[in-house]
């Protein structure tokens, strides 16, 4: 990879807009695609993005802005897709440009439900992208602290480690600090797991539960994560990395997390549609939810995942979140 090399950003949520930010740190031009016209039209005139991290200002000659996802696919060398896993696969339907030699960067948290695979998988299954040029995102790092110019801290796995430190050099600043790693599948499931346990940490605020149930329920959740991942993809790795560990903490955690956020409001008593309704963003748990439950169970549910097998019980079977927490209190150590 060179300097040269063109970068586009597919995907106009929170997310999407932090890393289009930090990219203008370091490039002078950066291809963004999003489907809305008005988005589009609003960043060129405004500045900044209507409806997500509208606080951050663009300088709009450093962006190269498209409502054609082929356009964008065309342009650019390394493209970095943020699209929510729910909507990626009707988003990719409309590609007819060969993307078999690009550099496929993955910040979704999420599987792809149409496939039943991670983001990184499906390019590789279904575009032939190579492993080697597949690269993935992870945090911990909230959208709305990039926004703040908040230190923050990103690890990119790829299995080309040249690769992984190029895209960690155009991600970094002195507010974004980046480290790498060899674990694509690992980190890429963690950012889908950490999701679930947030919505799980939300419905116990929503609850009533306090701070001692929330430190039990973290330390079950990253032990439920290790085995998890260990499960679908074994090698060597340290769970209690940033990656790992550090990402399912701010998620858990944080009033930004948008999946606490959810959880917290079906805790309150709201229906699923309800919460999503008011919420006016997408919960990413919640589809993963039903992902991990269905992994688990072509494993004949050989994993003990009581955290999510609590959430799935909410979500999906429309059972009492009272009634199923606590059950779960008597399943944590």
């Amino acid at each position: 990879m060179s300097q040269s090399l063109k970068y586009a950003v597919f995907g106009a949520g929170s997310w999407a807009t932090a890393i289009v930010k930090m990219l203008c740190e370091n490039l002078d031009e950066v291809g963004w695609y999003m489907r809305s016209v008005y988005t589009k039209e609003h960043l060129l005139r405004e500045k900044h993005n209507p409806n997500y991290l509208s606080s951050v200002e663009f300088k709009t000659e450093q962006l190269k802005l498209s409502n054609d996802i082929n356009e964008m696919a065309a342009y650019a060398d390394v493209l970095i897709f943020v699209i929510p896993s729910a909507f990626m696969h009707s988003e990719l339907e409309k590609l007819t440009v060969d993307i078999s030699k690009k550099t496929i960067v993955s910040a979704v948290k999420g599987i792809i439900p149409e496939s039943g695979l991670l983001v990184g998988e499906h390019f590789h299954d279904i575009y032939n992208i190579p492993f080697e040029n597949i690269a993935v995102i992870a945090g911990p790092c909230h959208a709305e602290e990039v926004a703040l110019e908040r230190l923050s801290y990103l690890t990119i796995s790829c299995a080309d480690a040249k690769k992984a430190q190029e895209i960690a050099s155009k991600l970094s600043n002195s507010y974004i600090k980046t480290k790498i790693s060899d674990d694509i599948i690992g980190t890429e499931y963690a950012a889908m797991l950490k999701n679930i346990y947030a919505i799980a940490a939300g419905i116990a605020h929503g609850l009533g539960y306090g701070d001692n149930f929330q430190s039990v329920l973290m330390s079950n959740a990253i032990r439920e994560m290790k085995r998890f991942i260990k499960k679908m993809h074994k090698m060597k790795r340290n769970i209690n990395n940033s990656a790992y560990l550090g990402d399912l903490l701010v998620t858990g955690y944080s009033t930004f997390s948008r999946n606490r956020m959810f959880g917290n409001m079906i805790g309150k008593g709201y229906t699923v549609k309800s919460a999503m309704m008011e919420m006016n963003m997408v919960a990413e748990g919640y589809y993963a939810t039903k992902s991990a439950h269905l992994l688990n169970e072509k494993n004949n549910k050989k994993t003990r995942l009581p955290i999510i097998n609590a959430v799935y019980a909410v979500l999906y079977e429309g059972k009492d979140p009272k009634k199923v927490f606590a059950k779960l209190v008597d399943q944590l150590d």
